[in-house]
């Protein structure tokens, strides 16, 4: 290998493009979601049939996750990151082609399957190359790239009035920019072991992990349960309570910019006092957050401040749990434990607006708050049950990573 190929993967360069990659990433999956919703609004789609379309995502994700370890395994990241990044890009330039109902929910299928590619090909290369003392920093800093591009994404639904071609534009252009970047590095593979890799099936690997990290997939879940909710159902939540489109606007991006501001931090302070106590303590500060929001919802200051402290405890669930997964299951199971971590994170975003609407049908205040809050006493009972266990084989040393 020559030096300048050898010199494309310094684990700086390499943690670098992959942070740029996800929050390119999570631009496009924060644009698509109110862009779409806006434009079929426009067209006269009724809220449900809006609802299920912004669900095909999600469908994506879940339909493509037991299918995508063997690949990375057999071919490498690199090759799965590429097709992934290949399908987006088609599929955000078909978008403003035909505007169809059903036309559309098959690209977001389809864009579901590329993103879920993206984004387990980064996740394991970079937990795969970290140490467990860096760990926790490098994954935060995957979930404040794809925070950040995720909160910038609704904002180019303001392009519309200029021409409704131009966000698909510049989210497909920035993807192809990605696309570039990715082909400049050399092809990894992930850490692989003979028992595990060529004589375990997938369902034994599934069920190893699941006995050693089991709790480690609840915070994920949770993640997707409070996203999916906060932004399927707080808009309904909102407008039967009497609240301005205004206030939701201002709200949403306030958890979001809580989640940003303590991501770091926080997985930071995980590698010196450990996950799960973190992640017991932000779970039922979480869940007092959002039942205080019940009492103090007349208040538009206060329910501000909530929102931007509910953020802050539990906006870095996912990396979190990204983090906890990686200290608890040898580096061999990666690849199967974030298949199951991305399963769980789907789960959460379907579960999650089906309990939050038959809870706006049941209770006449609070019901969204109830919803979320419960969740996140669940999942601190949980943690307390769980027993960490010892790994059937030892984790691989990493050395290289920065």
């Amino acid at each position: 290998m020559t030096e300048g190929k050898a010199a494309e993967n310094r684990p700086l360069y390499r943690l670098i493009v992959l942070i740029i990659m996800v929050a390119i990433a999570g631009f496009a999956q924060g644009m698509l979601l109110p862009l779409l919703a806006i434009m079929l609004e426009d067209a006269g789609v009724s809220s449900s049939l809006n609802g299920l379309n912004a669900a095909a995502l999600y469908i994506g994700v879940l339909l493509a996750s037991p299918f995508i370890e063997h690949p990375v395994r057999k071919y490498g990241y690199k090759p799965v990151i590429t097709i992934g990044l290949v399908l987006m890009i088609t599929s955000l330039l078909l978008l403003p082609l035909w505007q169809a109902f059903w036309f559309w929910f098959v690209l977001r299928i389809i864009i579901g399957i590329g993103d879920n590619m993206v984004h387990f090909a980064t996740q394991v290369w970079i937990t795969t190359t970290s140490t467990p003392k860096n760990r926790g920093r490098n994954i935060s800093l995957y979930g404040l790239a794809f925070g950040l591009g995720f909160g910038v994404g609704p904002f180019m639904t303001r392009l519309l009035s200029i021409n409704e071609w131009l966000p698909f534009l510049l989210s497909a252009g920035l993807s192809t920019l990605a696309w570039l970047l990715i082909l400049q590095m050399r092809n990894e593979f992930p850490a692989t072991d003979m028992e595990t890799g060529s004589q375990l099936s997938t369902w034994k690997r599934y069920k190893e992990v699941f006995k050693l990290a089991w709790f480690a997939f609840l915070p994920a879940f949770g993640y997707g349960f409070l996203e999916a909710s906060l932004h399927g159902n707080y808009p309904v939540y909102a407008l039967r309570s009497g609240m301005t489109i205004e206030l939701v606007s201002i709200l949403l991006p306030a958890f979001v910019i809580g989640g940003l501001i303590t991501q770091l931090p926080l997985g930071l302070l995980s590698d010196r006092v450990g996950r799960k106590k973190i992640l017991l303590f932000l779970s039922s500060f979480g869940a007092l957050c959002f039942f205080a929001m019940i009492a103090f919802e007349s208040s538009t200051t206060i329910l501000f401040i909530l929102f931007i402290l509910a953020g802050g405890f539990v906006g870095s669930f996912f990396s979190l749990g990204v983090m906890y997964l990686a200290d608890l299951i040898p580096t061999h199971l990666l690849p199967t434990g974030n298949v199951m971590m991305a399963i769980s994170f789907g789960v959460g975003s379907m579960i999650g607006p089906l309990i939050g609407g038959i809870f706006i049908d049941i209770f006449e205040s609070g019901s969204i708050y109830y919803s979320i809050g419960g969740m996140l006493v669940f999942i601190f009972i949980t943690g307390i049950a769980f027993k960490n266990k010892q790994a059937s084989s030892p984790t691989k040393a990493v050395t290289e990573s920065i």
